[in-house]
């Protein structure tokens, strides 16, 4: 069952992104197995608007230290974000 609230996380609001808004682009965080044709199809049904293309961008998580003086090293959690181009309709930012 296609559910397009669990493809989509969040839209990612920053200086970046809302200069990329006058073009026409949205930055959505994603879930990690979603693939480009999945993303698409989630913010159509989601924001009613007409998707031209979609890229995306996968970020490995960084190395810390876990503890002050510990030895033991973890990582932060890797990302998917797609920038979404779209063709008609446009997507309300608050």
């Amino acid at each position: 069952m296609f559910n397009p609230y669990s493809i989509i996380d969040t839209i990612l609001i920053t200086e970046k992104t809302m200069d990329l808004k006058d073009s026409s682009k949205y930055v959505f965080k994603v879930d990690k197995k979603a693939t480009k044709v999945d993303i698409a199809r989630a913010v159509e049904n989601i924001y009613n608007v007409k998707v031209q293309d979609v890229n995306v961008l996968n970020h490995k998580g960084k190395p810390k230290r876990l503890g002050q003086r510990s030895l033991k090293m973890g990582r932060t959690a890797a990302t998917k974000k797609a920038i979404v181009t779209l063709s008609e309709g446009e997507i309300e930012v608050l």
